[in-house]
């Protein structure tokens, strides 16, 4: 059972990986791939292409971006590990109904619930978010090609959810009041809102500059996994960092981005906020993890205690925490905080563990 499970999700990220680069794909000969691209490749191109015409966050390559790192997730020895760890049955009798309730501020941010609900035997009824609307259906389709039981398993739903036994929902501060009152008699999963934080000593090296730009900029800096939030030294000299952040000066471009920027850029200038002004990104000196798109906080500390201190402090409210190998348990090196390991849940709460209880 195991074994299949793993197989499965191992040829699913083979599948995606193939539209991560569409200028250098990675091709394999196997004739299971070969019968999957000619049913479903020309399907996803066709998605990944129009995406943004539904949301407009959605640009080709942050979806191929998103695909990309769910299928380098997916190779044999990484799921493996992670399922390692768990006791999972070799059929389920009555399995439960599984209401799962996406997100849509990145490219399948819901592929993990997804994923354990199915590995864990459980079935799958799935909200979807109006900014992801397609691309969950399809991975939905490809799973019941490559693994039969799969196909009876998985429903998405437009309407009211009912006839389900547990929750697991992503949402905001707000929502999850609403999920929490709606949802609270089943057995549940409520995500709130939840940002990250880098945390810098002043001595980065280029390349670590521009990896902590990608755990900013990638993806809008709309995931909870990007940094909105930087630690950094009393005495701190910013040139190098707003140097290296001119890779992502093509935002500029982008409607919503500059819209969001424009924005912000007036309201700090009538409100008189101390800003730097990149030209296309606020930097701004405020406390607080949450930032608004376009805008990044940061916070001088005497030294990366402080900083790990202060962190430590507010964990309910950091996803994760990037910085410089060896300088805490839990540090996501620069440039990693968009490529969790499968054991690295949403809200710190094990997914799989919830489920298995069931």
């Amino acid at each position: 059972m195991k074994e299949e499970l793993i197989r499965t999700f191992t040829r699913l990220g083979i599948f995606l990986q193939q539209f991560s680069n569409p200028e250098k794909p990675t091709r394999h000969s196997e004739s299971w791939l070969e019968e999957l691209n000619l049913k479903f490749f020309q399907q996803f191109e066709r998605v990944i292409e129009s995406s943004h015409i539904h949301n407009p966050w959605f640009t080709e390559n942050n979806v191929r971006l998103a695909l990309g790192s769910i299928g380098k997730s997916l190779s044999p020895e990484k799921l493996a590990d992670w399922l390692s760890r768990y006791n999972l049955p070799a059929a389920r009798k009555k399995p439960a109904t599984v209401a799962v309730i996406m997100a849509g501020n990145i490219p399948l941010v819901g592929f993990h619930d997804i994923m354990c609900v199915l590995i864990s035997g459980h079935n799958l009824l799935a909200k979807l978010s109006v900014k992801d609307e397609h691309l969950p259906v399809m991975i939905g389709e490809v799973l019941g090609f490559l693994y039969g039981d799969f196909a009876g398993r998985i429903r998405f739903e437009e309407g009211r959810l009912k006839n389900f036994n547990a929750v697991i929902a992503t949402g905001g501060d707000n929502t999850s009041r609403y999920f929490e009152y709606y949802f609270g008699k089943y057995p549940n999963i409520i995500r709130k809102n939840r940002n990250s934080a880098a945390i810098l000593d002043g001595s980065e090296s280029p390349q670590e500059l521009r990896q902590l730009a990608d755990d900013i900029f990638r993806y809008f800096g709309l995931g909870c996994r990007n940094v909105s939030r930087l630690f950094i030294p009393v005495d701190y000299d910013f040139s190098s960092m707003i140097e290296t952040f001119e890779t992502y000066r093509h935002y500029a471009d982008h409607n919503q981005w500059a819209n969001n920027y424009e924005y912000q850029r007036a309201l700090h200038l009538i409100d008189q906020i101390p800003h730097l002004d990149t030209g296309f990104l606020i930097l701004r000196e405020e406390n607080s993890f949450a930032s608004p798109i376009s805008v990044i906080n940061y916070q001088r500390t005497g030294n990366t205690s402080e900083a790990l201190e202060i962190a430590g402090r507010e964990i309910e409210k950091l996803q994760c925490l990037a910085g410089k190998p060896g300088l805490a348990e839990n540090i996501i090196p620069f440039g990693k905080t968009q490529e969790p390991d499968l054991d690295e849940y949403a809200d710190n709460t094990d997914t799989m563990e919830f489920l298995l209880k069931l």
